[in-house]
């Protein structure tokens, strides 16, 4: 029986630590979905199509002995998702303390809502354990480098975005 994991987030736009995240996860699962959420409250720079999109280029680095990789869209609560795809593990990364309280009142919240599912921390590579899109988006309006945060391509898109 294959072990399926769900790595849900906004991916506004995909960073390194994201996609070191996803790595971790293929090594560990069989399967790994990675659930792009649609939340029309949450004010997205990208449309959901360009952030899978983005997200399956950015992925095709991923080396061998990986699990298989999914992208996937989603709306509603990430437990929904899971029970619609029979799967009962999400992935939740944990960049710095500061993301324990928030990440720690979520998987508790989802095991009240649905205890069938349940929640594994990973921790990115120490390079990425401040990397945030939001962080990033704010950095890119000034002009900074970020080729050591995201992928190049990802870079040169979120850059032209923010001139509009």
């Amino acid at each position: 029986m294959l072990k399926t994991a769900i790595y849900p987030g906004s991916f506004d736009p995909i960073t390194n630590g994201h996609i070191d995240l996803i790595e971790r996860a293929a090594q560990i699962f069989d399967r790994v979905i990675v659930a792009v959420a649609d939340n029309p409250q949450k004010k997205a720079l990208f449309t959901i199509k360009e952030r899978m999109e983005m997200i399956k280029e950015a992925i095709k680095t991923i080396g061998a002995g990986a699990g298989a990789i999914e992208v996937e869209s989603f709306d509603g609560l990430v437990i929904d998702f899971a029970h619609k795809k029979k799967v009962n593990v999400l992935v939740r990364g944990l960049r710095m303390l500061s993301d324990f309280e928030y990440e720690f009142q979520m998987a508790l919240t989802n095991r009240r809502l649905a205890g069938d599912i349940e929640t594994i921390f990973l921790m990115p590579s120490e390079q990425y354990s401040f990397t945030s899109s939001t962080l990033l988006k704010e950095a890119a309006v000034l002009g900074a480098d970020l080729s050591s945060f995201i992928p190049k391509f990802i870079e040169a898109r979120l850059k032209e975005r923010l001139k509009k």
